[in-house]
């Protein structure tokens, strides 16, 4: 059962190292309208997500309350809206193609900013992929292999196109292959630190398990909200970054029905 938990954890991290490497082999910058698309597709994967694998698992597991099944997940997810909101107002950070830095004022670069950005981001998806893997772990949380593998296959996809959003910049600005590489890979590490020590205390967290799954579900909702998709709408042609994001979701969707 561990080997299966360490490989479920090292997937999404996969997603972002991949994604990463195509500044290795791609010569030139991603287009805006690429960037849109990719930024689309990682948001419709993420809000699918939060559905799928986070929102009903919690309420199936408060099925006991009748009709008050629904507060446990009401409490969770805005308990990681205001996580999220909080993370966002003291973390500086650049969002990609914004002209200004949010959060505290900084002497950071620009590109250190973005790179805070994503790992901002990325926060959630580790918290909710060690979440999931811990209830598996526990055995008492009514969460399944094939689910728990489906959430993380789902954010190794969507982390794909991040990690070259990332790295391609970056060498853009200047930076060596090498460097834009790591730094695009780096990005992506919170996730599997977050879920590994999540997964270490699974047994602190089965009794909470419906308010956690919903938090993590509520932080990802927080992100594709005020990040994901402005970023996929802004300028001309946003039809394509809508179309990408039903596509993420519904790739999403397909994931966890069959594989869970």
């Amino acid at each position: 059962m561990w080997l299966n938990v360490i490989e479920g954890i090292a997937i999404p991290f996969i997603g972002t190292a991949a994604g990463s490497a195509c500044v290795f082999f791609m010569k030139k910058q991603l287009s805006r309208a690429v960037q849109r698309a990719l930024t689309g597709f990682a948001g419709g994967v993420m809000a699918a997500a939060s559905i799928w694998s986070l929102l009903i698992p919690a309420m199936n597991q408060s099925a006991d309350r009748g009709r008050w099944a629904f507060l446990p997940a009401f409490i969770g997810f805005w308990l990681g809206i205001l996580f999220l909101l909080l993370l966002d107002k003291i973390i500086p950070h650049l969002h990609m193609n914004a002209g200004q830095a949010e959060g505290p004022k900084s002497k950071a670069k620009k590109t250190t900013m973005m790179v805070l950005a994503v790992t901002l981001h990325n926060i959630p998806e580790g918290m909710a992929v060690g979440v999931v893997f811990a209830g598996l772990l526990s055995g008492s949380a009514e969460i399944t292999a094939g689910g728990a593998l489906a959430l993380s296959i789902g954010i190794a996809i969507q982390n794909f196109p991040e990690g070259a959003i990332i790295s391609m910049p970056l060498h853009a600005e200047g930076k060596t292959k090498g460097r834009a590489f790591l730094d695009g890979t780096l990005s992506g590490a919170v996730e599997p630190v977050g879920a590994l020590l999540t997964v270490l205390f699974a047994g602190l967290f089965v009794p909470a398990m419906p308010y956690l799954l919903s938090f993590a579900a509520g932080a990802m909702i927080y992100v594709v909200v005020e990040e994901l998709i402005p970023e996929m709408s802004e300028g001309e042609h946003s039809n394509i970054g809508v179309i990408m994001f039903a596509l993420g979701f519904t790739v999403m969707m397909a994931l966890d029905v069959a594989l869970g």
